[in-house]
Parts: structure tokens; C-alpha cells; sequence
């Protein structure tokens, strides 16, 4: 496969997931974005437990 035909089927790939919207009904971007954040804060607090030389 070339470059140029992988690029196209790509560009066609994602030309009909627009059409769909993208997005499942179930899913709550405030609460897909706060659970991220609340993760991401729970692993640096445990990263900074661990870290005790400083």
C-alpha cells in the first residue's frame, strides 16, 4: 500500500463517521472529562506518595 492510498481511504473512513455524529448517546462529555480529571488526580496524588526523597 502506497502513502497516497492509505491517506484516502483514511479521508473517506472519517468523511462517513460525520455523517453519524460521532458521538453514543450514553456518553456525557461533563461527565467523561470529570471522571478523567478525577483519575488523573488520584494517580498524581499517589506518584507524589511514592516520591518522598524530595
Amino acid at each position: 500500500m502506497s502513502f497516497h492510498s492509505t491517506a484516502a481511504q483514511l479521508v473517506t473512513l472519517a468523511a462517513e463517521g460525520e455523517e453519524h455524529g460521532g458521538n453514543h448517546e450514553s456518553l456525557s462529555p461533563l461527565l467523561t472529562g470529570g471522571a478523567a480529571f478525577v483519575i488523573l488526580m488520584l494517580l498524581l496524588w499517589v506518584t507524589t506518595r511514592f516520591n518522598r526523597d524530595r
